[in-house]
């Protein structure tokens, strides 16, 4: 049985996360359920990494073993054609039977982009984060620095967190302005639940100037959720895919992130 990689994008604002639930209303959901009416059979996938509802995917990857054989090109043209509209199968690529979508990826990438006007967006909805007060980038880049690196990210972990320990490492946060909108760059071995939304909520806070660079070191000192910045909203965040190992020979982007702000 060969063991398969998919690159899947999604629109996550109309689905209840990544993650299969009863209601049969998430993108896995849909995923598997596709895949199984193209193969004929029951098909189980893994990700790289679970999104929350309303966050979109940009390069998701998955990996199940297929128990029928079908060409690459034949499992993204034949899979699309059950799934809905606002999600779809990018790439396929078959892979070595040890690769696993979440225990090989070697990191993680995330972007949020922000809106910054006076009135909230409507074309946006649900694609930028939204912000009214004025930012400043070089207060958020300083601050953005102070996480990088390997630390304990207690104080921006949901409290329905399940990973193992709240130690992760990260690697680079790049913060740039495109006229109207902000881009957030994140990446790191691995992100804890609701991690990037909340360092979004923090960053903005230091940015508006309600809270001071070194603030957001004390919070990063103290562990304790409580002390963060609220968790930001879903709106304008991206997962754009995880990181292999160049031995795997796996696309790390796919073309839809080349719309973004």
């Amino acid at each position: 049985m060969a063991r398969i990689a998919l690159g899947v994008t999604y629109r996550g604002t109309g689905y209840q996360g990544w993650q299969s639930q009863p209601g049969g209303h998430t993108v896995q959901d849909h995923l598997e359920s596709a895949l199984s009416r193209f193969a004929g059979q029951g098909v189980r996938t893994l990700c790289a990494g679970r999104t929350d509802a309303g966050v979109h995917g940009i390069n998701q990857v998955v990996h199940f073993d297929a128990p029928v054989q079908r060409t690459p090109f034949s499992w993204v043209r034949g899979t699309n054609t059950f799934l809905p509209p606002d999600i779809a199968v990018q790439w396929c690529q078959p892979v070595p039977r040890h690769f696993h979508a979440r225990n090989s990826a070697i990191g993680r990438r995330y972007r949020y982009v922000l809106r910054e006007a006076a009135v909230r967006p409507a074309l946006e909805t649900g694609f930028a984060g939204w912000v009214f007060r004025p930012l400043d980038a070089n207060r958020m880049r300083e601050a953005a620095a102070l996480l990088i690196g390997e630390h304990d990210f207690s104080a921006f972990r949901s409290s329905e967190c399940q990973a193992k320990s709240p130690v992760k490492t990260l690697r680079e946060i790049s913060i740039e302005r495109r006229g109207a909108y902000w881009r957030f760059e994140f990446e790191a071995s691995a992100f804890l639940h609701h991690m990037v939304r909340n360092l979004m909520g923090c960053l903005v806070a230091v940015g508006a100037g309600s809270q001071s660079v070194a603030w957001l070191g004390g919070v990063l000192a103290s562990r304790d959720r409580k002390l963060a910045a609220p968790t930001f909203s879903p709106d304008g965040l991206y997962f754009l895919g995880p990181r292999y190992d160049e031995i795997f020979g796996l696309p790390d982007t796919a073309p839809s992130a080349d719309w973004l702000p």
